[in-house]
């Protein structure tokens, strides 16, 4: 019998729930319970950590899990890694569920980092006005330019002082558009852009406001998931996900 683990926190997750709630399969939704009020899904869910690797795998047992889909975000490399791991020990079939990741196109300044240090390094030493387009996990290494006005975009009030001695918070859920998202820099004289390649439509207004201002985007690019070959395939779509569930081999 199957029994599905989503771990979840996408818009893609969030799709693929609502196809695998009307297809009446058994399957538990997972947030990482980093926001104060999650999207909530037509599943049965479960938010926190499973404590590591072996929590994981010890959850998978207890739960009957047959299959887990990761489609958690592209830069939260730790529990895909963790899930990579517990799957194997608990001999459970896993897939990552994965939106492909953005390109430049013509008019686009982007400069492409591998890290968010290197993308510290890359802000100007002069001082900008930077929208800082990461979500509020990543801020501390940014106090290494303390100089700049850091605007930024969360889902939740920050609950806890902010790293950065100079910053605007706009509390906003996306999906977002070009429209706002141009006022947006515009409003608060945004001189560069930092993002991570999140890929995906509902983030993506930024990077085309970038465009039409003529910024420069410091883009971040994606952390690798360390896997075997075949123990992770990655799916692009809900179908091909729903394939892979009826055939995991595949």
């Amino acid at each position: 019998m199957t029994r599905i683990l989503l771990l979840g926190g996408t818009t893609e997750a969030s799709t693929l729930a609502k196809t695998l709630a009307e297809a009446g399969l058994d399957a538990v939704f997972s947030y990482a319970g980093r926001t104060a009020k999650p999207v909530s899904q037509p599943l049965p869910t479960r938010i926190g950590g499973f404590g590591g690797v072996e929590g994981l795998a010890a959850y998978l047992k207890t739960e009957s899990i047959t299959h887990v889909v990761d489609a958690t975000h592209p830069f939260a490399a730790q529990m895909s890694t963790n899930a990579v791991q517990a799957c194997a020990a608990a001999g459970v079939a896993l897939c990552a569920f994965e939106r492909p990741a953005w390109q430049a196109g013509e008019g686009d300044h982007w400069l492409h980092v591998d890290s968010i240090d290197a993308a510290v390094d890359a802000l100007p030493d002069a001082p900008a006005r930077v929208f800082l387009a990461i979500g509020k996990q990543n801020l501390t290494q940014f106090a290494a330019k303390p100089q700049h006005h850091y605007l930024l975009r969360l889902v939740d009030e920050p609950d806890a002082p902010l790293p950065l001695p100079h910053t605007t918070v706009e509390i906003a859920r996306g999906p977002f558009d070009v429209a706002g998202d141009s006022a947006l820099m515009q409003r608060h004289a945004v001189t560069h852009v930092v993002a991570k390649n999140a890929g995906g439509a509902g983030a993506a207004a930024k990077l085309t406001a970038a465009r039409s201002l003529n910024l420069p985007v410091i883009m971040i690019g994606r952390p690798e998931v360390p896997a075997p070959a075949g123990q992770r395939p990655i799916k692009g779509s809900v179908a091909e996900v729903m394939a892979w569930l009826s055939h995991p081999a595949d």
